[in-house]
């Protein structure tokens, strides 16, 4: 096994670039279990050590998340648990209190899985994922980062540096729920994450739906959020919006759950999250 630790973004680079089965490790919490399985990688690049990669900052314009800052870090930030409380509920579900002292947004993201906690959230807000690599930088929508289960858009050579997230419109709120076959410390069998904004008077004025693990990748569900759109969110719209996510979602069976039950549960969480962002915003 090598380690590498580079302390830039282009040094990073040019290690994955110069090893294309290398990996970053922005936390190793999914990677050194695929290494112990005999999946790892040539070489760990481990991204902790770069500056920009680990920092937080929040400004007039939003917050920028480094990659690889750590789980913990994030949830005892007051001000981000303020403004994104969905977002940080989904940061705390990564694995233990000892493990959140490791892992990190960025490689929860890059690793691809149509379960991952924080993917929904980092849809709903509206998430750019700034990318580095040999040709310089680029940003992507966080809904087309993942393109298949364990597949990003990345490019050889290519580390996700940050993760760029609009500050929210006054009276927007957020939520995410999963159900998990346990009480703590297992992968979702279902998903989902609302943000809302209303008016004065209480009425939706926008909206964002996204599921997770009913399909290859996480997916922004349009229909869910026209439903809550102009209403009051009153049961009515909360139903409907449920019922958009169920029809769109796209599952499989497997041991942890049939189709028709995902496609059941994604309506009730998607409905439950929605009233809670939903009383958030008005609060």
């Amino acid at each position: 096994m090598r380690y590498e630790a580079p302390t830039t973004v282009a040094d990073a680079v040019r290690l994955i670039q110069a090893d294309p089965s290398a990996k970053p490790l922005a936390g190793g919490t999914d990677l050194l279990v695929q290494h112990k399985m005999g999946r790892g990688p040539s070489a760990f690049i481990d991204l902790k050590r770069i500056p920009e990669l680990v920092d937080i900052s929040l400004d007039a314009d939003g917050l920028r998340l480094g990659a690889a800052a750590s789980a913990a870090e994030i949830c005892e930030h007051d001000e981000i648990r303020s403004l994104w409380p969905g977002l940080v509920e989904a940061v705390g579900l990564i694995g233990s209190t000892q493990i959140q002292g490791r892992s990190s947004v960025g490689g929860n993201l890059c690793n691809g899985s149509p379960a991952a906690d924080t993917t929904c959230p980092l849809i709903v807000n509206r998430a750019k994922a700034l990318v580095a690599g040999p040709g310089g930088e680029r940003t992507i929508d966080v809904e087309g980062f993942v393109t298949g289960p364990g597949k990003t858009v990345l490019s050889p050579g290519e580390v996700l540096v940050a993760l760029l997230i609009p500050r929210p419109e006054p009276r927007t709120a957020d939520a995410y729920l999963r159900l998990i076959p346990r009480t703590e410390m297992d992968i979702a069998v279902v998903g989902s994450a609302v943000s809302v904004t209303v008016d004065a008077e209480g009425t939706c004025t926008a909206a964002r739906v996204a599921v997770g693990a009913v399909g290859p990748t996480a997916m922004l569900v349009p229909e869910a959020a026209d439903a809550l759109v102009g209403t009051k969110l009153d049961e009515a719209a909360l139903k409907a919006a449920g019922a958009a996510a169920s029809a769109a979602a796209r599952p499989i069976d497997d041991k942890r759950g049939t189709v028709e039950y995902r496609r059941r549960v994604v309506g009730v969480l998607t409905r439950r999250a929605a009233g809670i962002a939903a009383q958030r915003a008005k609060d």
